[in-house]
Order: structure tokens, then sequence, then C-alpha cells
């Protein structure tokens, strides 16, 4: 069996009945519907970056999955707002899959070749909205300080709503388990 890092990186034939059953929730479900920003998998089907890492631990691995697509899909954040939060997180985490990953996902969401150089620099983007530019400040935040103080909470809540805090605290506690 290939290896990718430390992990086995099996193809779809060589999973177990649970292992297989979460690859065919990744590799056919709402994460492959539609154009793709990035490839889910190789030629041989393989799955890259953090959906490989699932497959060691399916069952957790399920849950994380699940909740990833619930982050993407279901989520109250604009797609402009989640894919800079994403982004922003892959910076200060130094998770070039995310950032390669959700590059894409910026450009497809609209966010312009200058303001994803700005986001990969850690730079100001005078283009961003105002709510946007609270997405970034919240992001750096949760990951430099593991908090948010009541001022910032409540920049988050004139910004984006109490669900679109709550759905940024659990974008970016997802993204960083797999920044890890």
């Amino acid at each position: 069996m290939k290896m990718q890092g430390r992990l086995p990186w099996p193809a779809p034939q060589e999973l177990d009945d649970v292992a297989r059953r979460l690859y065919d929730q990744i590799a056919g479900g709402r994460r492959a519907a539609g154009p793709q920003p990035f490839a889910l998998t190789d030629a041989d089907g393989r799955l890259h970056g953090p959906f490989n890492v699932m497959l060691a631990s399916p069952n957790v691995g399920a849950a994380l999955q699940a909740l990833g697509a619930a982050i993407r899909y279901d989520s109250d954040l604009p797609a402009r707002a989640r894919d800079i939060a994403i982004l922003e997180l892959a910076r200060l985490r130094r998770s070039e899959f995310e950032w390669y990953a959700h590059r894409g996902a910026g450009e497809q969401a609209g966010l312009t070749a200058a303001e994803l150089s700005a986001l990969r620099d850690g730079a100001p983007a005078s283009t961003l909205s105002p709510a946007e530019g609270t997405v970034r400040e919240l992001v750096r935040l949760l990951v430099l300080e593991r908090d948010l103080d009541d001022a910032a909470y409540a920049r988050g809540l004139d910004a984006l709503g109490r669900s679109g805090v709550v759905d940024l605290l659990a974008l970016v506690g997802y993204y960083d388990t797999l920044a890890l």
C-alpha cells in the first residue's frame, strides 16, 4: 500500500467496509458535485490531504466529514466570508493543503487575485467589506488568542449575526483540527 506522509494512502479497493462507506460519503457526496476547486482524489481514487487522514479512523472521520460538509454547505456564512476565514486560518497555521484547496474555492466565491495575495501575505485588503474584515480579525483572535473579548464578540454579532458567529467558531475549530 502506498503511503502519504506517515499514513497509508489506500486506493478505494483496499478499504474495509467502514472506511469505504466514509470514502463514498466524501468522494461521492456534495464535495464531489459541481466544479471542484481542487482534486479530491488522485488518478487511482486515493483521497488527498485531511480526507485521507479521516480514513485512518473512519468513525471519527465520518463525524469530522459531516461537520466539514455542514460548515461548507449549510452555514449562514456567505461563501466569500467562509473562504476568507479558511484562508486566514490556513496562513496562520501554515497549512499548505488548506491554502491550496481553498484558494480555488475563494476564487469561485469571487475573491480577486489581489485579495488572495493580501490574505496570503497577511496584508490589509481594502476591497474586503467591513464584515469580511471583521471575519479576518475574529479568525486571528481565535487562532492566536483562543478567545474573543466582549468588544470583538460584539463586532462579530454586528457583522455576522449570532448564527454567523457560531458558524465562524465551528469553522475555526474544524479547520484548526485539519491544520493539525
